[in-house]
């Protein structure tokens, strides 16, 4: 067996219960941030303009905002829940690190947002490692 599927099956078997409770949160946090993001779009695009690269910055947003789309609802139901994971994680890495450092880490006007961003990404990494849980559709699908 490879590595991967030696980490997969640890993964799967030792999955804590109420850690589906907290996929779901997780995935409609997930679900929310993409809405607000697609609301504020503008703004956005202007946390990443730093980048000289053409069309980055557009690039970026736009796949931050569908990937919070898409992703948060299959983050809750448990469907390809350590694929999902990791198409977040970029973006949580990015938000730690690069778009809270501008204002300071420990500043007090980013209202929690790195605390938030931190706890998020550490979630999305232990999903990545212990999959979806039990009650998910990644579940049923294992079962068949």
């Amino acid at each position: 067996m490879s590595i991967l599927t030696d980490a997969e099956s640890w993964g799967n078997s030792h999955r804590l219960a109420f850690m589906d409770y907290i996929r779901v949160v997780l995935g409609g946090f997930i679900t929310f941030k993409g809405v607000e993001f697609m609301a504020e779009i503008d703004q956005l695009m202007a946390l990443t303009n730093g980048l000289d690269v053409v069309f980055a910055s557009a690039f970026i947003a736009h796949y931050v905002v569908y990937a919070h789309l898409i992703a948060g609802p299959l983050l809750a139901l448990g469907l390809f829940t350590r694929l999902m994971a990791i198409v977040q994680i970029p973006i949580l890495t990015g938000a730690v690190f690069m778009v809270n450092q501008p204002d300071g880490y420990l500043s007090v006007g980013n209202h929690m947002e790195l605390e938030i961003s931190i706890v998020v990404l550490v979630l999305l990494i232990v999903f990545m490692i212990f999959g979806a849980g039990k009650f998910s559709i990644d579940e049923r699908r294992r079962q068949k």
